[in-house]
């Protein structure tokens, strides 16, 4: 029984990889005059998604635990409202108020792992309400587009390029430009790295799979399942957070429209990585590679030029109900086994 669900997960895994490569690769094939076999399109696609990645990274944990975290997007327009109000109208040195987003994200996420841990309330109605509570709080704190211009410590880490010596390519002026990434792209490559050694190699990381498999289960082998619920949420929030910091690197900005929807974004890339709804089952690269097939969805429609930008919309609608499909059948084959 375990080697069968070992196997489905791997495969579930190499389904979203062999995805990932296949779609890159047709993108190469068809747009490669538009510049998709650039290696700075695959760097640009990173960028882009960077943020996203820290909050998959969380959303991905919250999942393995049964629950489910809709406040995130909220919670990043909120840290970026704060950002840019806290600068440029407070005038707080961006290091302090970098701190500051950080401790806020670890109290909101207590806030709403105690209600779903100690107060037995759905996860789903609790972040709901987060949801609406830092969305609103981002409105109460400027109603308008603030853009960041002021600190030069935040520019010039928004403005930091690391550029590789390989995979150059030549402009319309004869100049060799050389593919870079930016600062963002290292922050979620190391959380990415973080929360797959905790949760491959740690009790805490142990304990989220348990109670997501089967929680009654992990309270009689002894494990705390209220503490676990509550560290879930309160990471999860704290890398939304972190995310909110390299989405604002990105945007230089702050408004109230903010990463509207980006919840569902990280939902889906979770479940397209193969995380189930149900809990116990997931890990963090496939994750990673939910949200490359995201980026490269958006990717493509953007270097057709004829598409709307819901087209995207679309296909990872299609993606996400191919791959909970493939999540059902392939829990069906693990009950028939039994």
């Amino acid at each position: 029984m375990k080697k069968s669900k070992i196997s489905s997960n791997n495969l579930l895994l190499l389904i979203t990889i062999v995805l990932f490569f296949v779609m890159y690769l047709a993108g190469c094939g068809v747009y490669a005059g538009k510049g998709f076999t650039k290696v700075q399109n695959f760097m640009n696609i990173l960028i882009n998604n960077a943020g996203l990645i820290c909050v998959t990274a969380g959303m991905t944990c919250v999942m393995l635990t049964g629950g489910i975290d809709i406040s995130v997007g909220s919670l990043i327009a909120m840290d970026c409202m704060i950002l840019a109000v806290g600068i440029e109208r407070w005038h707080w040195s961006s290091p302090v108020l970098m701190l500051f987003i950080l401790a806020i994200g670890i109290v909101f996420g207590f806030v709403q792992g105690f209600c779903i841990a100690y107060l037995d309330i759905q996860p789903f109605i609790v972040t709901m309400a987060g949801l609406f509570f830092a969305r609103g709080m981002t409105a109460v704190i400027c109603k308008e587009q603030v853009s960041i211009v002021s600190d030069k410590i935040f520019t010039a880490l928004s403005n930091f390029k690391i550029q590789f010596p390989f995979g150059g390519a030549v402009n319309k002026k004869g100049v060799l430009v050389l593919p870079y990434i930016r600062i963002t792209v290292i922050v979620a490559l190391i959380v990415v790295v973080a929360i797959y050694l905790m949760l491959k190699y740690t009790k805490f990381g142990r304990s989220i799979y348990a109670i997501g498999g089967n929680q009654q289960s992990a309270t009689l082998m002894g494990l705390d399942v209220k503490k676990t619920k509550l560290k879930t949420y309160m990471l999860s929030s704290f890398l939304t957070s972190i995310g909110g910091i390299c989405f604002c690197l990105n945007t230089m900005a702050g408004t109230t429209t903010q990463a509207t929807g980006l919840e569902m974004d990280a939902i889906s890339s979770a479940v397209i990585g193969g995380t189930l709804l149900t809990g116990g089952v997931g890990n963090i690269i496939g994750s990673l590679f939910g949200v490359l097939i995201n980026g490269t969805i958006s990717a493509l429609v953007k270097a057709n030029g004829k598409l709307i930008s819901s087209w995207a919309n679309i296909v990872t609608a299609i993606l996400l109900c191919f791959f909970i499909i493939l999540q059902s059948i392939f829990a069906k084959i693990k009950e028939s086994k039994k």
